[in-house]
């Protein structure tokens, strides 16, 4: 049976990837410091013979007894609240943590994988994004600290690939949305849903033209399932290229929960990206992996979740 660790695994994407990799008959070692992650997320597999739950800060040493067949660091504050909330934290897991998570990938021979972002993009000059292209990043501005420490991180890694023969995969990470999202993150979708359950209007900022793509959670972790699998050992953007400005996606979240809420509009954040779409090629050809939920059906799931919450 293999094993791996997942830094992170008590987060939003981080527990969906631990309850799937304990389906598929895997050992999962899930490592988490709960800054932004819960341990309610991880509650339904709290006994499981085949999961651990360790809870650690990944800029400190890791020190896993035992083979490891693999490491998957999704470890980080994702969201803009998050980041800006704790700065030198992000910093810090982008490099520290990144650094001490190779470490024992290349200790245990075990394979790596990267959770990186569409965020090292930045503001884009490109569009759509692939992952050939460098990015336009303002390394100083509020969103600098999420976006260098992921650029960082996919350095380190590929140093780490070229010096050291590491079986290294790097997945850069559109917006992805699902159930155990927190309702007040900073995330569009998980805000306007949060809003309009509550009849209060739904935020957007500048005139809502910006736009975004959004990929459900499932097949998120189908995309990196099968890239961990797989023989690639460069960046492969995971994301769904459907793209949609953000006043649309209020529009349809209003629609969907059947809401009386209105908009207001808010003044536009310093660096907010323009647009946001994922050219999803390499992971299509290389992987055979392409998003299968649609929009309006993984939101109404969504909703629902919430709705419960």
């Amino acid at each position: 049976m293999e094993r791996i660790l997942i830094t992170g695994g008590a987060g939003f994407i981080g527990s969906h990837l631990s309850s799937f990799l304990i389906e598929k008959g895997f050992q999962v070692v899930c490592m988490d410091n709960l800054i932004t992650g819960t341990v309610e997320n991880i509650s339904h597999l709290t006994g499981k013979k085949n999961f651990e739950f360790i809870e650690h800060d990944v800029t400190k040493y890791i020190d896993i007894k035992g083979k490891l067949d693999y490491v998957m660091h999704f470890a980080s504050p994702a969201s803009p609240a998050d980041y800006t909330k704790y700065p030198i934290q992000t910093l810090k897991v982008g490099s520290l943590g990144t650094h001490n998570a190779l470490g024992v990938a290349k200790s245990k021979k075990s394979k790596f994988l990267l959770a990186s972002t569409s965020e090292v993009y930045g503001d884009p000059t490109v569009h759509p994004q692939p992952e050939s292209y460098w990015g336009n990043v303002n390394n100083v501005g509020p969103r600098g600290v999420y976006d260098e420490s992921k650029r960082f991180a996919e350095a380190i890694a590929m140093a780490y690939h070229n010096t050291h023969g590491l079986d290294v995969k790097i997945a850069r990470i559109f917006n992805t949305y699902g159930p155990r999202m927190r309702k007040r993150d900073g995330r569009a979708i998980p805000n306007f849903i949060d809003q309009a359950l509550n009849n209060k209007p739904l935020t957007v900022f500048g005139k809502g033209s910006q736009s975004r793509s959004f990929c459900y959670i499932t097949d998120m972790i189908s995309g990196i399932y099968k890239l961990m699998a797989s023989g690639l050992n460069s960046p492969v953007n995971m994301g769904n290229p459907g793209e949609l400005s953000v006043l649309e996606l209020a529009e349809k979240v209003i629609r969907l929960t059947g809401t009386k809420s209105g908009i207001e509009f808010r003044p536009l954040p310093p660096d907010d990206p323009k647009t946001r779409q994922p050219d999803i090629s390499m992971a299509k050809k290389a992987l055979g992996w392409s998003p299968a939920v649609g929009l309006d059906e993984g939101l109404k799931t969504t909703i629902e979740w919430f709705r419960k919450k």
